[in-house]
């Protein structure tokens, strides 16, 4: 069980915080607005994404998880079926899905202090609202919110090892490669999904 510092920040990127990403991803990092939380390391855990990239395309994934061990750890998670498992509560217990709506609700509105962008407007991420599709969304928007906005996202959290555990993920250290076992998971994690037209998105909702 993991007991990370939950403090929520909003701090500006530095180019060392963007070297540092880039690392982490593999990627020059794309609309970093900020750093939401960060690792006992200091490096970023979670970054706050404008809502366009660059070249126009929506992307609807507003807290990206950037250090490779943590999205390692939740990929580990997600292959034990927590994701099916979650999405068959949300059916059982009302109390669960009305708090995992509201997540959803925040998420948006988060969004949409950054910009509105019609093409996703009212898609969140991850599943929200009704299902689980990605552990990583729900993680990020976990850690980038405190706790208690997302509930599948906190459990989420606590089921996952102390990942900061035994240093830092290297992303500081340019001259030694990364090592195998935490390689970041991109592009599996938190995909761009497909942006649907209204109707598709509804149906891909229900």
């Amino acid at each position: 069980m993991s007991t990370p510092d939950r403090t929520t920040l909003e701090q500006s990127p530095t180019p060392e915080d963007l070297r540092v990403i880039s690392r982490q991803l593999g990627r020059e990092p794309r609309s970093v607005v900020s750093i939401a939380h960060r690792c006992p390391c200091g490096c970023p855990t979670v970054v706050r994404t404008e809502p366009r990239l660059p070249d126009g395309t929506p992307f609807p994934t507003s807290f990206y998880a950037t250090c490779p061990r943590l999205t390692a750890e939740i990929s580990t998670l997600e292959s034990t079926g927590l994701m099916r498992e979650m999405s068959q509560r949300l059916l059982q217990d009302e109390q669960l899905a009305w708090h995992y709506a509201q997540a959803h609700d925040d998420y948006l509105r988060r969004r949409e202090e950054l910009a509105h962008v019609p093409e996703i407007a009212g898609i969140s991420a991850g599943g929200m609202p009704n299902r689980v599709k990605c552990l990583h969304v729900l993680v990020a928007h976990a850690l980038a919110a405190g706790p208690g906005v997302n509930p599948l996202g906190d459990e989420a959290l606590e089921m996952l090892p102390e990942w900061w555990h035994g240093g830092c993920c290297g992303a500081l250290d340019e001259d030694q490669p990364q090592p195998e076992h935490v390689v970041n998971t991109c592009p599996k994690h938190h995909p761009l999904e497909p942006i649907l037209e209204p109707e598709a998105a509804a149906d891909e909702a229900s």
